[in-house]
């Protein structure tokens, strides 16, 4: 049972999902994100709560789904420069002037086109879907507690962004059960318009209620900084974090996977040295900190499992992660790299099984 005392950081959680998101990201191959998005899913039935944010998984699954036919609806409309003999239909194609040659609107629509729509609509999907799970996982105030004190303010926004969303999908759903005790229609543009004004005047009062709560903490103050100290952390929290934006591009990216590691290093140092600094004007207490232990190391390090093999079976096999559509197969699934992606069921079985209590509650 899941307690305070050995509860998972929500850090952990965080980089568990974005391991396995950068492993979505190396790869095309629907039968792995298939097994990526899966991974995500099933960790997240054995181990969300009953928190509000918990239930923002299906939500993002759904966003993926949105994704997929955006995707496909604009390879449709917009053509494709995938060539392909496999003629499924032909549009009416709409004539455009000379200044916008390469853009055609309509047109022939081949089972290529499609094909690779799908394949990169469904790695963006995948990349979403692990961001859901962190969302779901992750209690967002406690995440808040551990950012460093550098980034609080700025914490304290994406926390707030993050848990609007969940709380206005709880909110709608307690409404519509609450019109349908009573009878009343819950479908339609008039249920709508009657639910959309309490669920709005809900989200304004938790506003209010957080920033009464925040102004009576003291939050705010700062302490006196000399002028040096602060040019010195711009500049090194500002180059560390371009450091780590291109480190991670060329981890990402098949051609940067030279440089990509050393530049993300020297980023992740330099930006570390600019927010221990900054953290020098920033006057804050830490009342009872969440503990890194040993399940949250097994959780983060399942994650980063997960990254560097795909990344490593990407580089030594890379036409298996990136099945072809010219000419169209069908794709194989790589034993070894999905084996890579079962890592990430770890947290499943090791962190410990939350209670029946809503974690607000402890």
């Amino acid at each position: 049972m899941a307690t305070r005392s050995n509860a998972v950081h929500a850090g952990a959680w965080w980089l568990w999902a974005l391991g396995l998101a950068t492993a979505a990201s190396r790869t095309t191959n629907p039968l792995l994100l298939g097994l990526v998005v899966g991974t995500a899913g099933y960790v997240v039935a054995a181990r969300k709560t009953d928190a509000p944010w918990s239930r923002s998984y299906a939500t993002f699954l759904k966003f993926g789904l949105v994704v997929i036919a955006i995707r496909l609806v604009f390879s449709v409309v917009l053509g494709s420069p995938i060539p392909g003999t496999h003629t499924l239909l032909t549009l009416p194609e709409l004539p455009l002037p000379g200044w916008a040659q390469g853009i055609r609107i309509g047109g022939r629509v081949t089972a290529e086109q499609l094909v690779f729509a799908f394949y990169d609509g469904a790695k963006l999907a995948a990349l979403l879907i692990c961001v859901g799970a962190a969302n779901a996982l992750a209690n967002p105030a406690r995440l808040l507690k551990s950012l460093p004190a550098a980034l609080y303010e700025a914490g304290v926004a994406v926390v707030v962004a993050m848990t609007f969303a969940p709380n206005l999908v709880a909110d709608v759903a307690r409404l519509r059960h609450a019109r349908r005790l009573r009878g009343r229609p819950t479908g339609g543009v008039k249920a709508v318009l009657q639910i959309g004004m309490p669920v709005l005047e809900g989200a304004l009062e938790r506003s209010v209620a957080t920033a009464a709560a925040m102004d009576a903490r003291g939050y705010g103050r700062t302490a006196r900084v000399p002028a040096a100290v602060r040019r010195l952390t711009a500049v090194l929290t500002l180059g560390g974090l371009l450091g780590v934006c291109a480190g991670t591009y060329g981890l990402l990216a098949a051609e940067g996977a030279s440089y990509g590691l050393p530049v993300l290093l020297t980023g992740l140092v330099l930006a570390l040295a600019g927010l221990r600094l900054g953290g020098r004007r920033s006057l804050r207490t830490d009342y009872r900190p969440d503990r890194w232990g040993a399940r949250s190391w097994l959780i983060a390090g399942s994650g980063a499992a997960v990254a560097a093999l795909m990344i490593l079976a990407g580089s030594w096999d890379p036409e298996a992660l990136r099945p072809g559509v010219v000419p169209l197969t069908a794709p194989a699934l790589p034993l070894w790299p999905a084996a890579a992606v079962l890592i990430g069921l770890l947290p499943a079985f090791v962190a410990p099984v939350p209670s029946t209590a809503p974690e607000e509650s402890r």
